[in-house]
């Protein structure tokens, strides 16, 4: 595995850029945990994404590709629970498995060597 510091510098930023937006719009009790958790799991998947080469580029690809998916599905998530008023466990639930779940196929494909 190998890391493109750049690269993986601006997935940070983007990520931060879009867990700020969300913190300002959103309005309820619940902003620094919304800003929080989509910026941790924006960054891990836009950071394994665009920011990591794995030794085999079939491996390389197959996790961009759910990266890209999981990115995707955190950022509806999040601007769902943004519009909407939303108690804390049912974020860290909800959020959480789902980032489970992306950290289980990411490690899965790694480990297969595919």
């Amino acid at each position: 595995m190998k890391i493109n510091f750049v690269q993986t510098i601006i997935a940070i930023a983007v990520s931060a850029l879009i867990a700020y937006g969300l913190y300002s719009f959103h309005d309820g009790e619940n902003q620094i945990l919304l800003s929080v958790g989509s910026f941790v799991f924006l960054s891990v998947t836009l950071v394994l994404s665009i920011g990591v080469n794995f030794e085999q580029s079939r491996t390389t690809t197959n996790i961009r590709v759910v990266s890209g998916i999981f990115f995707a599905i955190a950022l509806i998530s999040n601007l769902i629970f943004n519009f909407l008023s939303f108690s804390e466990p049912s974020y860290i639930i909800t959020n959480g498995i789902l980032l489970l779940i992306y950290v289980l196929i990411a490690y899965s494909i790694n480990r297969a060597k595919q």
